[in-house]
């Protein structure tokens, strides 16, 4: 009970790395948050591990780490965007592989397209060397529930 508590009082913080400690998945494969841009957008960190690796041939992040990586960002942007506190619960995340994401230091960012009083869309883009150079991109519906 206690993780249920505390992770909802990062919420009410609005406390993006407490809110990641909270969840053991982010801490395996490596999420943090690794700064915002210009306009306030956090941008969050894939850290190179050699635990994720999924071609050891290339070699290449797995791409399933590469999808919980962009689904937690979508999840982690939106509570700490929302006009009011709601916990989101993934409904529907479609995910586009464009290029190889190599063993290196994974980036994403993330768009509230909409966000009404029960569902919210979220565009999610993830790069390595460049944000211009997109490895993959993402769009999450999440049902936004208020309380448990």
């Amino acid at each position: 009970m206690d993780t249920i508590k505390n992770f909802k009082q990062c919420m009410v913080n609005r406390d993006i790395p407490a809110m990641i400690e909270q969840i053991p998945y982010a801490g395996l494969i490596g999420i943090e948050l690794d700064s915002e841009k210009a306009d306030g957008t956090p941008v969050f960190r894939l850290n190179n591990q050699s635990e994720n690796i999924g071609n050891p041939i290339l070699p290449a992040i797995h791409g399933g780490v590469i999808g919980g990586f962009m689904e937690l960002s979508a999840a982690f942007h939106l509570i700490a965007t929302m006009n009011e506190l709601a916990m989101p619960k993934i409904i529907d995340f479609s995910l586009d592989y464009l290029r190889a994401g190599r063993c290196q230091t994974t980036y994403a960012s993330c768009q509230v397209w909409r966000q009404g009083s029960r569902v919210a869309n979220v565009a999610i883009n993830a790069w390595q060397e460049s944000e211009s150079k997109t490895i993959a991109t993402a769009r999450a519906h999440f049902l936004l529930s208020a309380d448990e």
